[in-house]
């Protein structure tokens, strides 16, 4: 079928297919839909597209997206200086950001230790993260990579690399969603929820 559709419908239908998560079928009518769509909108979604790429850099010092270099989150002298979540992508500081619950600065790796994936400590910004617990003089290092083997696996690596800094090393607590039953949740989270259990005074 998509044979019969002109040769641009397919470029960009094949464009769009490399994105994460997008399909053949999605592709098609994503494009199909552009093809409907204004001239102008098509014009700014295009803009918007080249702007990402031409004006947001990484931050040098903690990895995190932004237009200028270092980052607002990096420069706020409001921040705790002393304290920073290690993650493993940009994503994971958006996501902690949106909840206002977390003050410190961040460091992004850039991944996640995954040996036979080819990944290794030198892939990732393991060596940003020594040089900047000596000279921000750094108090703890809160480790949030996610709960995958991968994730486990470059907390522990930290954490073992980390022993001889003068450093408190802590990990994000797994526990149970709010809202949800005891009996749903697997092993591994039931093993989180208790091992991240906090006191209750009343």
């Amino acid at each position: 079928m998509s044979t019969s559709l002109p040769p641009a419908v397919i470029e960009l239908q094949a464009e769009l297919s490399r994105l994460p998560s997008i399909g053949k079928k999605s592709a098609l009518r994503m494009a199909l839909y552009l093809l409907k769509s204004d001239r102008d909108d098509v014009i700014r979604l295009a803009k918007a597209v080249v702007d990402v790429k031409d004006k947001v850099k990484m931050c040098t010092i903690c990895g995190f997206l932004s237009d200028r270099d270092p980052c607002p989150i990096c420069t706020d002298p409001k921040r705790e200086s002393s304290i920073i979540c290690v993650v493993e992508a940009p994503g994971d500081v958006i996501a902690l950001e949106k909840g206002s619950i977390f003050h410190g600065k961040y460091h992004v790796l850039g991944g996640v230790l995954a040996p036979l994936d080819g990944v290794n400590p030198e892939d990732l910004r393991i060596n940003e993260l020594e040089e900047r617990i000596e000279k921000e003089k750094i108090t703890e290092l809160i480790i949030a990579t996610n709960p995958t083997p991968e994730g486990e696996q470059t907390a522990f690596y930290l954490a073992r690399m980390l022993t001889s800094q003068d450093v408190k090393v802590t990990r994000i607590a797994r526990g149970i969603p709010v809202g949800a039953e005891l009996e749903n949740a697997d092993d591994l989270t039931l093993t989180r929820a208790l091992e991240g259990r906090i006191s209750l005074e009343g």
